[in-house]
Parts: C-alpha cells; structure tokens; sequence
C-alpha cells in the first residue's frame, strides 16, 4: 500500500522536484513496478539507490499532537522542513522522510500569533515535492513579510519546491556547498501498454458518450497526442506561476527566472544569480539572523 501511494504521488501529476530526490524515488518503485532498467534522459543509467539520505524525525504520537510544529531559540521559531514535500501530512514537523504544506502552514501561523517568537528561522533541507498545496503556502509566507523576521536557512539545500518556499522569506542563506535553483516543474507518464501486451494481457477502457478524455494519462494505454498537449498546457502555466512567483519574491524579471532553465547553483553561484542573499554555514546564518 506505500508504494502504491507513492507511486500515485509520482506518475500522472505535476511535482517540483530535483532529479536526483525523482530518482531515488523511482529506484526504490521500480521492482513492485517490474521495471527492470531505469535511464536518464541522456540515456545514461539511474544508479539502483535504495535509500534516501533525509533525516527522519521520529516525535512520539504523544508529544506531536501538543506540539506546535517548532522550536524557540532565543526568540526565534525555528521550523523544520526537510525530505519530500506533500501536500498534506499527518505530523506537523518532518515524519518519515516527508513534510506537509499543511504542517508548515501551521506552524508557520502559529509562530506568526506567538508572543514569544519575534522571528521566525525556516530550518530547509529538501530536493522538492508535490506542486499541489505549495503556491498557496508559499503566498502566504511572503504576505506576512514586514509583521516578523522571516529568514531561510539551508541546511543544506533546497531545490524546485522547498526552493519556493524559501524565496518567500525575507532572507536566504545558503552554505558554501549547498544549492538553490531547480525552477520547474514535471510530470511523468509511464506507458505500461507493451509490457502487458507482451505478458499477454490487453486492457479496454469503457466510458459513457461524451467521456473519451476520461483515460487520458492512464498508464495502460499509450499517451496520445491530445491528451499530451493537455498535460503540456498545465504543466505549462505552473511553470509560469513558479517563475512568476519567485520572480515576486526575489526582486527579479520574470525573464532572468525562466532563462536558468531550472538549473541549480551551488553555494556562492546561488548568491550571484539572485536566488540567495549569503553564503553561510547555519550556526552563522542563525546568529547572523540574531544579529539582524
């Protein structure tokens, strides 16, 4: 049942996600899938990663349902944001690889209305997740700019969706090994139709009159023509809101967005092009941040 909620999480849906966090993904799905070889685009092989390095914070039941989602540190409400992004989540903070918009938006509110925080710090470490849920959390973010300090500290990076998120902060550090960028967004469509024809198996799709798009994407059957200028349209205008967004947020023309291609920038690189604001390790960030 994981897998196949993940493997819903992955084909026929727009994510925001760096390629390496795709592919480990795909590695751990593709034996429950039967795929035997996984390639890049370029044709070169995915390596067989079976494990992701997140950190997995394991908060008891307890403990999670009377916590607000954040730790305070000398005023400053520290919110954590690392491994996959979903739209919603069962915990507030990072649970089993994954954190929620939900949780985020939470917490992030929280601190907002709490009289003891008089800033907020967004503790990153992500390659990206789920479009769904993120524009909405990261508007919300950069609409309470000028009420308390919001900072973004990468720990160590925070690629495609984490990467939206964190432009909306006022401030973005960045470590000198870790990386911004990956403005994109994608969809994967897997076509299963040969290998079932060639395991003998044929599947016929029966819709009422009027309803012919009702199989569109559906990995049983080959993606036709239409179906893939549909899915190019959306995945189309949530590039643009993704470009848009970060253009907003960061001080940049939508143009310089769209023409780093959804290239990523390590460290100082992110600094230069306008993706980040200084090139620190998060203990100096913190009490840069402080300082402020």
């Amino acid at each position: 049942m994981e897998f196949g909620h993940l493997a819903q999480r992955m084909f026929n849906t727009p994510i925001a996600i760096h390629p390496r966090k795709a592919e480990i993904a795909m590695a751990a799905l593709a034996d429950r899938l039967g795929v035997t070889h996984l390639l890049r685009a370029d044709g070169r092989p995915v390596p067989q990663a079976w494990d992701d390095d997140d950190e997995e914070f394991t908060t008891s039941r307890s403990h999670r349902a009377a916590d607000t989602g954040y730790d305070v540190v000398a005023g400053t409400a520290i919110i954590p944001i690392s491994g996959t992004l979903v739209q919603k989540q069962s915990s507030l903070r990072p649970y089993s690889g994954m954190t929620g918009y939900n949780g985020i938006r939470q917490a992030f509110l929280t601190a907002r209305a709490d009289s003891a925080v008089s800033r907020i710090a967004l503790d990153i470490s992500s390659g990206g997740g789920e479009v769904a849920g993120c524009f909405d959390l990261v508007d919300t973010i950069h609409e309470a700019r000028g009420d308390k300090p919001i900072a973004a500290i990468l720990t160590e990076s925070a690629y495609s969706a984490a990467y939206a998120i964190a432009s909306a902060a006022d401030t973005i550090y960045v470590p000198r090994t870790g990386g911004t960028g990956s403005i994109g967004v994608i969809c994967m469509h897997v076509d299963l139709s040969e290998a079932l024809t060639k395991h003998g198996m044929k599947v016929t799709f029966i819709t009422n009159a009027g309803a012919d798009r009702k199989t569109d994407g559906h990995s049983e059957i080959p993606l036709s023509k239409e179906a893939l200028a549909a899915f190019q349209t959306e995945i189309d205008a949530m590039g643009s809101l993704f470009h848009e967004t970060v253009a907003r947020n960061r001080g940049l023309a939508v143009s310089a967005v769209r023409d780093m291609r959804a290239g990523t920038f390590m460290g100082a690189a992110g600094v230069a092009a306008g993706l980040a604001d200084a090139v620190m390790a998060p203990d100096a960030a913190f009490a840069a941040f402080l300082a402020a």
